[in-house]
């Protein structure tokens, strides 16, 4: 069986963004694959470590962050694995190990690395090498598909990279995981989905944005979230138009309303271009994702710890086995075992 990984930080609650562009995705593609496919649902509270974050909120955080899995509509079963990262010590030591094939100059090159790096005098370590503990989290469970937001395209390029480089050396041990061209296919979107700051449309929405009003959270009631959306940066055109490069405010709207009611992007593009009055436009989406809201927060609040619990004890015991598995091969392969 094939395997399909994703995994979303614990380092603060999601946003919309997070919801719409991750949660959502990942849990049609359960759903639709959970009788062919092995679908592991991790939570990396290591890659959490790269933000500042009080350790007295970590494990609730893991907590909310399953729960809005399953609040999401995620199925449960003996195909699906939802486990902890670091309760998976080979996570840690295959990272050591690519390490050690990886080079300084594609780390470099990480997009990501150069945005949260930015006008800092310095950064800790974790944030320049994450990605390579991400390739480890992917290889270490043979994952072809790692359905992700298309700022981690490059993630997963490098992953391949590594394997590729990896293989190429000590033979044929991991599975290359499929191209992002092919995981877009695979995920059943044309691009991948980023949903935009509210602020500044130009960046992605961002849990770690200091600005309050640029990104809608899970627990944010559902009269702030419309006041945010009321109050979204767009333009001074006076025509709506769908343009993420010259109108990317008024696109980041439509976009939401797509998402948030499962409807054909182009069907809201088709009814709201040509329109002149932005606030219209704005109110439909502060009704919509205030809807969602108010859904999603009884769905989630009847969820249980001792469900989550249950679940993580089952996950995390397949997921040791098969890691430790491909993490033996791998250091008999070098040589340290």
């Amino acid at each position: 069986m094939k395997t399909i990984l994703t995994g979303l930080r614990a380092n603060s609650v999601f946003t919309i963004g997070n919801y719409l562009g991750a949660l959502l995705p990942m849990v049609r593609l359960a759903n639709k694959h959970v009788n062919d496919c092995h679908l592991n649902l991790f939570v990396p509270d290591l890659h959490s470590m790269i933000s500042e974050i009080d350790g007295g909120d970590l494990q609730s955080n893991i907590l909310r962050s399953i729960k809005c899995y399953l609040a999401a509509g995620m199925p449960t079963g003996k195909n699906v694995h939802i486990y902890r990262q670091s309760r998976v010590p080979a996570h840690s030591e295959l990272c050591w190990i690519l390490n050690c094939i990886a080079t300084m100059g594609e780390m470099n090159r990480m997009t990501q690395y150069k945005e949260k790096s930015e006008g800092k005098n310095s950064v800790n370590v974790g944030i320049f090498d994450y990605p390579v503990l991400m390739a480890g989290d992917i290889l270490l469970y043979s994952a072809e598909y790692v359905p992700v937001g298309e700022d981690q395209f490059q993630h997963i390029e490098l992953t391949r990279n590594l394997a590729m480089r990896f293989n190429n050396r000590y033979g044929d041990i991991f599975t290359i995981p499929a191209s992002t061209k092919e995981q877009v296919k695979f995920m059943g979107l044309e691009e991948g989905i980023r949903i935009r700051d509210l602020l500044n449309p130009e960046k992605k929405m961002s849990k770690s944005t200091v600005a309050e009003n640029s990104k809608i959270m899970l627990d944010d009631t559902p009269e702030r979230a419309a006041k945010k959306i009321m109050s979204a940066t767009t333009d001074s055109l006076g025509k709506i138009k769908f343009d993420m490069w010259g109108q990317p405010g008024i696109s980041n709207l439509m976009v939401i309303e797509s998402l948030v009611n499962d409807i054909p992007l182009q069907e809201v593009i088709g009814k709201w271009s040509g329109e002149t009055k932005y606030g219209e436009l704005k109110k439909q989406v502060a009704a919509s994702v205030s809807k969602l809201l108010t859904d999603f927060q009884v769905r989630i609040n009847e969820i249980s710890d001792d469900q989550v619990y249950e679940l993580l004890e089952s996950g995390e015991r397949y997921a040791n086995e098969v890691a430790n598995t491909k993490l033996l091969e791998v250091q008999k392969a070098v040589g340290l075992r």
